[in-house]
C-alpha cells in the first residue's frame, strides 16, 4: 500500500502531523511520503504563504481574527470560495503528475488548502484512490465545506455536529483525533519524570508558548513569581532565543527551569501538575493526552479562539484574561481539588492517545 501525504506550511502544526503520520505508516509497512503541496507547485508561494501566516498571527493578531471569523460567515457559493477553487484548481495541476508517477492509493492532506487542491484535480486522477483530510484544531476550520474528500479526520466527536451543519456527512466522519507523536501516550510517573529532568520533587507549573514563543510569556511568568503559592516553573521558549535569554537574566523568587527548543515536552507534561499554553491544536491534544489541567494564555485570534472555547465548555481548562490573570486561575486551579478531578475527568473523556495508531489502523483499513 502507498500512501502520499499533502501539507502546507503555515505554523508548524500541519507540518509535524504529517512528519508523523509518514514515520508511523511507513513503520507499519504503508509506502509512504510527505510534500508540502506549496513548495512542490512553486518555493516562493510556499515562503509567502509561510511568511503571511506568520506575519499576520504575530504582527496583526485583531486583523487575522477578523478575517478569520468573517470567513466563518462565509457559505459555499460567496465569491471568496469561488476565487479559492479556480485559484485551486489553476495552482494544483502541477500535482496531477507528481501523484500520477507516485500512483498512491491514498493520499493525505494535513491542511484545508492542500485539500481544496487535492479536490481540485480529483477528476484527473484515478477514482479508486482514496482522499482523507485532517481537522488540525478543535473546530472546523473555514474552507473545509469546498474541500470534497472522501473522508474527514477531525479531534473529536463533539465537533460532528459542525461538521454535519457544513454539509459534510457523518459518514464521512473519522473523530479518532489530531494524529500526535506516539510518545505522548505513554504515561512515566511524576515522580520519576522529575529525576530524570533534574528537577525538584514539588508541585511544577510547564509554561510553553509555541515553537515561536508566541506571547508576552515574561511578563506572565513574572506574574507568576509573584505570587505567594509553594510551586516551581518550566519554561519552554521554543526557537525564540531572544525570550530565552531575556528570561535567563530576570531575578525569580519561585525556582525555574528555563529552556528554548525540547524534544522532552512528553516527559515534562509528565513532571506537570498543570500546563499554561497557547492553545494551539497539537499542543492541547497532547496534553489532553496525558490528562494534563491547562490554563489558556494568548491565543492567535481565530482557529486558536475556537479551541478555547471548545476547551473552556467542555470543562477541559480555564483562560487566563485581563480580568482573570494568571496567578488568580493558577490559585483557583492548584486550590479547588474538585474542580482538578472534575477536569481530568473530562480531559479523559476528550483525550486521544492512541490518535496516530487509530489512524493508521483506519488507513491499512482503506486497502
Amino acid at each position: 500500500m502507498k500512501a502520499l501525504i499533502f501539507t502546507v506550511t503555515a505554523g508548524q502544526g500541519h507540518n509535524q502531523v504529517a512528519k508523523v503520520l509518514c514515520d508511523c505508516l511507513n513503520e507499519k509497512g504503508v509506502e509512504t511520503i510527505s510534500v508540502d503541496a506549496f513548495e512542490y507547485i512553486t518555493p516562493v508561494l510556499k515562503e509567502t504563504i509561510s511568511q503571511g501566516y506568520l506575519v499576520s498571527t504575530k504582527r496583526l493578531p485583531k486583523i487575522y481574527g477578523k478575517s478569520y471569523r468573517f470567513l466563518e460567515k462565509r457559505d459555499e457559493d460567496s465569491l471568496d470560495s469561488i476565487v479559492v477553487k479556480m485559484l485551486s484548481g489553476i495552482l494544483s495541476k502541477k500535482l496531477v503528475s507528481f501523484v500520477k508517477n507516485y500512483s498512491p492509493d491514498v493520499i493525505i492532506c494535513t491542511h484545508v488548502f492542500a485539500s481544496i487542491m487535492v479536490s481540485a484535480v480529483a477528476s484527473s486522477l484515478d477514482a479508486n484512490i482514496k482522499t482523507v483530510g485532517i481537522v488540525t484544531d478543535f473546530t472546523m476550520h473555514p474552507y473545509w465545506e469546498d474541500a470534497k474528500l472522501d473522508y474527514y479526520v477531525t479531534a473529536s466527536e463533539l465537533l460532528s455536529n459542525q461538521a454535519e451543519k457544513k454539509g459534510i456527512s457523518a459518514s464521512k466522519l473519522v473523530p479518532i483525533g489530531i494524529p500526535i507523536d506516539p510518545k505522548f501516550a505513554e504515561k512515566r510517573d511524576q515522580k520519576d519524570a522529575r529525576k530524570c529532568l533534574g528537577l525538584y520533587d514539588k508541585t511544577t507549573v510547564l509554561v510553553m508558548s509555541g515553537s515561536m514563543g508566541y506571547g508576552k510569556i515574561g511578563k506572565m511568568i513574572k506574574a507568576l513569581d509573584e505570587t505567594n503559592l509553594d510551586f516551581q516553573i518550566v519554561s519552554v521558549c521554543g526557537y525564540n532565543e531572544r525570550l530565552k535569554t531575556r528570561i535567563d537574566r530576570m531575578d525569580f523568587r519561585h525556582t525555574i527551569y528555563n529552556f528554548g527548543f525540547s524534544d522532552k515536552i512528553d516527559l515534562l507534561m509528565d513532571a506537570a501538575d498543570c500546563l499554561v499554553t497557547k492553545p494551539g491544536g497539537l499542543t492541547t491534544s497532547e496534553a489532553l493526552a496525558k490528562g494534563l489541567p491547562m490554563i489558556m494564555a494568548n491565543p492567535i485570534p481565530g482557529q486558536e479562539d475556537r479551541n478555547v472555547e471548545f476547551l473552556l465548555n467542555n470543562g477541559a481548562a480555564l483562560k487566563m484574561s485581563s480580568t482573570f490573570p494568571i496567578d488568580e486561575a493558577l490559585f483557583q486551579l492548584l486550590g479547588n481539588k474538585k474542580r482538578i478531578s472534575a477536569m481530568r475527568e473530562v480531559i479523559s473523556f476528550l483525550g486521544k492517545p492512541n490518535a496516530t495508531w487509530d489512524f493508521v489502523e483506519f488507513i491499512l483499513s482503506l486497502n
